[in-house]
C-alpha cells in the first residue's frame, strides 16, 4: 500500500469527506484525486499537516504500521517500507525554515550530479 492509498483508508475509517479532509490539510480536491489515480503522492511540506488532521504519525503514514493489517505490511515490497530514520528525516526536513528546505533540496540535487559524474 502507498501513502497515498493509506491516507484514503484512514478518511474512511474516520469517516471523513476529501473535501473536508482537502480543507483541513491546505490542499485541493483535485490534488486527492491524482493521488487516487497514482499519478502524485503527498509533498514531504505537507505529510505533518496530513498526519496532524488524520492524528496519526508520520511514522504510521509512511510505514503502514497501525493502519494497514500486519499481512499487507509484510507483504510489501522493502523498497516501500521507510526506516525510523527516514521518519526523523522528514519530520527534521519538517522543522526547518522554508529557505534552509530549499538549501538541502539544493545539496541533494548536488549530490545527485556528483554521484552521476562519478560513475561515468
Amino acid at each position: 500500500m502507498i501513502i497515498s492509498e493509506r491516507i484514503i483508508k484512514v478518511l474512511k475509517e474516520r469517516n471523513m469527506t476529501q473535501a473536508e479532509f482537502a480543507k483541513q490539510v491546505g490542499i485541493s480536491t483535485s490534488t486527492i484525486s491524482e493521488w487516487k489515480k497514482r499519478k502524485t503522492n503527498p509533498t514531504v511540506e505537507k505529510i505533518m499537516d496530513i498526519c496532524n488532521v488524520l492524528q496519526i504519525t508520520p511514522e504510521q503514514l509512511l510505514t503502514g504500521k497501525g493502519i494497514e493489517d500486519e499481512e499487507e505490511i509484510a507483504a510489501a515490497s522493502p523498497e516501500s517500507k521507510f526506516t525510523p530514520g527516514d521518519v526523523q528525516m522528514i519530520e527534521d526536513y519538517h522543522n526547518l525554515k522554508e529557505e534552509q528546505q530549499k538549501r538541502l533540496m539544493a545539496y541533494m540535487e548536488a549530490l545527485k550530479k556528483i554521484e552521476s559524474l562519478e560513475d561515468m
